[in-house]
């Protein structure tokens, strides 16, 4: 008989978080019902539409996870229970064995999801961030011995400005889900804070790689059309879309569409998505490496970079940027500063000031709808 896919709510509480999905998501991995996870807000009527609860589920899946949808549209990711578990495992070992968890992600991304999953394979009650409550208050409310957290760089960010102390309790801070500045990793190091950075989508069961180097069981190949992961964490496919299961789960492995490269040890740098690099002038500009860049500068709290059409360069590159306090940055400064670091072609061409960057469900800058949003700029 055909499976039903089980669909809950986003969780609007800590008790909803303990007390609702994460006994739904011991089951699932026990071989009970199949579950997903609906985002909060409007994004739950899209979600539900590609989780089609009212058609069978396709075989060996245990949890579907809606993806964010950054390069379009997003997609049901079929996840088999021992892809999140082997996870889980490898992630546990990497890190020490088990402890106790900080759930600060949203559960209907895989982040926060595996915060639940590696609680359940690790025999351990994770502690939920309430809305608006401060890290230090939830870290009071965690047990003794190991605890660790994950995390997206703009909350690393944030809690390294307010709370830093509350960052250093933690054994391990998880740091993925979007490209996280060089300076940020430094500066959160440099003030004891023990992070480790991951690399991994939900098609991987979450992050795969972990400072660079693969879990154990994980394979990473790059080559010219980008990253190719294969191992135990590989999902199955997609929620009832064969032609994109086809297309990116060959032989094994699945293409992320990411570029990066490997050094001698093995160690994986991913440079950007091969969707999002902006061809200016006939040069390839990596988006992230340039919102890197302007975070840099001393009048920039936060950038997303993208490319628009431009009949001289072919494309040009745009940069949103949200203001330090007191500060004004123009062109005039950020495209010197752009280009010490990275080059002329990698400098911004045109110019937005905006109140905050836009994110995704899972955390990750909305660069189409920061596109759609904006009009011309400065030149």
């Amino acid at each position: 008989m055909p499976r039903q896919l089980t669909v809950l709510p986003a969780p609007d509480s800590p008790d909803a978080a303990l007390g609702t999905v994460l006994p739904a998501v011991r089951a699932a991995l026990g071989g009970g019902a199949p579950l997903a996870v609906l985002p909060a807000g409007p994004a739950a009527t899209a979600a539900r539409a590609v989780l089609a609860p009212d058609e069978p589920l396709e075989d060996g899946a245990d949890v579907v996870v809606v993806t964010s949808g950054s390069t379009g549209g997003g997609r049901g990711v079929l996840l088999p229970a021992a892809a999140l578990t082997a996870s889980a495992t490898a992630t546990l070992d990497r890190l020490g064995g088990p402890g106790t968890w900080l759930l600060a992600l949203p559960v209907s991304a895989v982040a926060g999801l595996q915060v639940l999953v590696r609680s359940v394979v690790g025999g351990t009650v994770p502690v939920v961030l309430a809305p608006g409550e401060p890290l230090a208050d939830a870290v009071a409310r965690m047990p003794g011995g190991r605890r660790c957290t994950a995390l997206v760089p703009t909350q690393l960010r944030r809690y390294l400005d307010a709370e830093p102390g509350a960052l250093r309790a933690f054994d391990a801070v998880l740091v993925g889900g979007a490209a996280t500045d060089p300076d940020l990793l430094a500066r959160a190091r440099a003030a004891g804070v023990a992070v480790v950075t991951t690399y991994g989508m939900t098609e991987t069961s979450g992050g795969c790689v972990y400072d660079g180097l693969p879990l154990d069981g994980v394979r990473v190949r790059v080559d010219d059309d980008g990253i190719a992961i294969a191992g135990p964490v590989l999902a199955l496919g997609y929620r009832r879309d064969p032609e994109a299961t086809a297309a990116a789960f060959t032989g094994g492995k699945f293409r992320t569409r990411d570029a990066g490269t490997t050094g001698p040890d093995g160690r994986l740098t991913v440079t950007g998505r091969l969707d999002d690099v902006v061809v200016t002038g006939g040069v390839n500009v990596a988006p992230q490496a340039v919102e890197g860049a302007l975070r840099e500068h001393p009048d920039v709290a936060d950038a997303v970079v993208f490319g628009r059409p431009d009949e001289e360069w072919g494309q040009r590159v745009v940069a949103a940027v949200v203001p330090a306090p007191g500060a004004a940055p123009d062109l005039a400064a950020l495209r010197p500063w752009v280009t010490e670091r990275l080059g002329g072609p990698a400098a911004p061409r045109e110019l937005h000031l905006v109140d905050a960057v836009p994110t995704l469900h899972t955390g990750k800058p909305d660069r189409r709808r920061v596109a759609a949003r904006l009009g011309g700029g400065d030149r």
